[in-house]
Formats: C-alpha cells, structure tokens, sequence
C-alpha cells in the first residue's frame, strides 16, 4: 500500500483487521458498533475502497468475503508517520517533536518516556 491516506473509519475497520488478523465485513460492523453506530452498508463501501487502495484483500469463504490486511501495522505507522512530517513539518523531526510538547497535554510519566527515549536515542548517536 502506497497511499497512507485512510479516512478516520477506513483506519478503524484497519485496527479492527490487524487486531483479528481476518473478518468477515459482518465481523467488522459488530465490532465498530460496539463503540459506535455504523452501517453495514457503510462498511462493505469502506472495504471496497481499502481492496482498491491494496490495504486489504479478500477470501471467498463459501458465499462469504473474509478480509485479511495486506499492511503490518506497524509498517503503515511507519509509512503515515513519515508522510505527517514530511508534509506538515518539511521533514523537521525537531519540529514535529516539539509541536507535539508544546501542544499535547502529557503525564509526567510521559515525558519521562520519552527522556529516557531521546538519551538512549543519544548514546546511540555517540557510540
């Protein structure tokens, strides 16, 4: 999959594949209704765009598609995440980073994560 461009329930019904691994289009509207409603004809719509996209395939299960992603998700993470800074930041991972400080609300626990991420990220560099 080229394209990281998914709308916000395209990246649901995603989450809902990579979580199951394979699911029936039923499957995938029980599961987004559990936290909001959608229709059934609504998510079939989404599937076909997200077959056309290559994010997804499908299987005939008998007279049943079964839809299995064709994308890691840690690979889109990594493809939308450089696609975000390169247009939005100019590729200036400093000014991702620190858009995100500014503007987030973080724990203390959080920016102790990421303390620790960037010191380790700078042994790295040094060594």
């Amino acid at each position: 999959m080229t394209n990281t461009q998914l709308g916000r329930v395209q990246l649901l019904i995603m989450q809902v594949l990579w979580n199951k691994g394979r699911a029936t289009a039923r499957e995938i509207t029980d599961a987004l209704n559990a936290t909001m409603p959608i229709a059934h004809s609504t998510v079939q719509t989404l599937l076909r765009g997200l077959v056309d996209k290559g994010a997804v395939k499908f299987e005939a299960d008998g007279r049943t598609f079964v839809f299995v992603p064709l994308v890691e998700e840690s690979q889109f993470r990594t493809t939308a995440t450089r696609d975000l800074l390169d247009r939005v930041f100019d590729g200036n991972v400093t000014s991702l980073v620190a858009h995100l400080l500014h503007h987030e609300k973080l724990s203390r626990q959080q920016v102790d994560e990421i303390r620790k991420l960037i010191d380790a990220r700078g042994k790295k560099a040094r060594d």
